[in-house]
């Protein structure tokens, strides 16, 4: 038995056809799978009471001694870069909504801040943060919780109430009064 037509020696290799469609379905995958992710800078996390503080430092708006001033029942806020500047819109994600502000008085009574007005409209928070990192001492209460935010370098804390909050201002402020007994 012999055969007329020798048999074609098996193919070792993609022909070009096939490799242009298989560049075509992976430029596919990737396309549709990456199209909604930007890359570059991350947009910046909402405004909350445990981020306010890193937020506006990080912010391009902080130049020195900046003061946050939040306005419509903290829905809108706005940024001063330094004590000579106008105030600016933040323009970021805000979620500070009904928040109120809490101090210490001079006989550390809790006492809830009413602030006054800018341009007819109710302040309901206002900020300072300053160059060498520190900020208003402040307690914010809000619906998700109560928020003390240290003045210096203390990382904000969330509590059940303003006068946990308060124990804890109090508790750090005796500490660092106390720093003498050390020496």
């Amino acid at each position: 038995m012999h055969t007329s037509a020798p048999k074609r020696a098996l193919q070792k290799g993609f022909t070009l056809i096939e490799l242009l469609i298989v560049i075509l379905i992976i430029s596919m995958v990737y396309f549709l799978g990456f199209s909604g992710v930007e890359m570059g800078n991350p947009k910046p996390k909402a405004l909350t009471p445990l981020n306010l503080k890193k937020s506006i430092v990080s912010s391009e708006l902080f130049k020195g001694h900046t003061t946050l001033l939040c306005l419509d029942k903290c829905r809108q806020c706005l940024l001063r870069g330094d004590i000579a500047s106008p105030y600016a819109p933040y323009t970021s994600a805000i979620d500070l909504s009904d928040i109120k502000a809490y101090t210490l008085d001079e006989s550390d009574n809790l006492v809830q801040i009413q602030y006054a007005r800018y341009k007819d409209k109710k302040i309901c928070l206002k900020m300072d943060f300053y160059p060498n990192g520190s900020s208003t001492q402040i307690i914010l209460q809000n619906s998700k919780g109560t928020y003390f935010l240290p003045a210096y370098f203390d990382e904000p804390k969330a509590f059940e109430s303003p006068e946990e909050a308060k124990e804890y201002w109090l508790r750090n402020a005796h500490l660092v009064d106390d720093r003498g007994d050390f020496y």
